[in-house]
């Protein structure tokens, strides 16, 4: 389902980069916001709760982005860390990370994600972090 979007997406990429090229002045946006956090960074929530605060976020971005192309911007600039903020602990952030597995290892997640995955395989064989 992938591949048969990714020729699509190419060339709409493509016409929009082209089109883009083609003007002489460039209209950017930038955009900030507060982003929406737990209540307690320090303290890790579940991978739920971490999706759910950053589709928040995301919904944000989307809007403003909207927005911003509407007004004429034809560059815009969104935070780093806007989707999902910055003040976590080691601990705190994993839920809000998505791990890329071994290249050993013959998944691709996209086409079979209903298989399981161990998120914190160093923890699993002895290692800290």
């Amino acid at each position: 389902m992938i591949t048969s979007h990714f020729p699509k997406c190419v060339v709409i990429f493509t016409f929009f980069v082209l089109s883009v090229g083609a003007l002489d002045t460039f209209t950017a946006a930038v955009y900030e916001h507060a982003v929406i956090l737990p209540n307690r960074t320090e303290t890790p929530v579940s991978k739920e709760e971490a999706l759910l605060l950053m589709n928040k976020n995301i919904d944000v971005l989307e809007k403003v982005v909207k927005l911003a192309a509407k007004q004429g911007a034809h560059i815009i600039v969104t935070p780093e860390d806007g989707i999902y903020g910055w003040i976590f602990t080691r601990e705190s952030i994993y839920p809000y990370l998505e791990d890329i597995p071994d290249p050993k290892v013959n998944w691709i997640p996209c086409r079979d994600p209903k298989r399981e995955w161990d998120l914190c395989p160093r923890r699993s064989q002895g290692v800290s972090l």
